[in-house]
């Protein structure tokens, strides 16, 4: 009887933790068009609801009546309890609350995509399951863009091994294997 009692609990246990698992793998699972239980169907007043245990802090821009010309965009930040800054998602139409999602910025090393790679990934992590479509530069950063994932990664020049504010065209063989992304961010186009 006791055999039994202890398997039986033994067996429950065990599956109380691989469902626990599995829901904190879609929670922090980064693929085409979703990241976590967002998607392309999620709409700005949907956050509070799939982000219900964490803080959502809003900078709303002013929209075209607005003073503030350098804001374009509304700005929701998803704060963990605890205050570890998760993500910033940014709406297709601002200042409307049923607008889909446009893109977010991945902050946390939490969000990996299927083949691994997190915003702590390295290129070399990157290149090898990735098929990089195009690389453009600024001034400051080269900008990867996968579109596997419909997402793009910035490397800072530091990490390239090139000068500041250069303009100087890079490909792929020039990134050292150790570069680390700067920005993480999945679109929703």
């Amino acid at each position: 009887m006791i055999k039994k009692s202890l398997l039986s609990t033994i067996v429950f246990l065990f599956l109380l933790m691989t469902v626990s698992c599995t829901n904190n793998n879609i929670k922090f699972k980064i693929e085409k068009g979703k990241v976590g239980n967002v998607t392309t169907k999620t709409t700005i007043q949907d956050l509070t609801t799939i982000f219900k245990k964490d803080s959502i802090v809003k900078n709303l821009s002013e929209g075209v009546q607005g003073n503030n010309y350098f804001q374009e965009d509304d700005e929701y930040f998803i704060f963990e309890k605890g205050g570890k800054l998760l993500l910033t998602i940014l709406p297709k139409e601002q200042l409307d609350s049923t607008s889909t999602i446009k893109s977010i910025e991945i902050h946390d090393e939490r969000f990996k995509t299927l083949s691994g790679i997190s915003i702590n990934s390295s290129f070399s992590e990157i290149n090898v399951s990735n098929t990089i479509h195009k690389i453009e530069r600024t001034f400051s950063s080269a900008t990867l863009f996968l579109d596997n994932l419909n997402t793009t990664i910035t490397i800072d020049n530091e990490e390239l091994g090139l000068k500041e504010f250069s303009t100087q065209k890079v490909t792929k063989e020039q990134i050292p294997d150790l570069a680390k992304m700067k920005t993480f961010i999945v679109w929703f186009n």
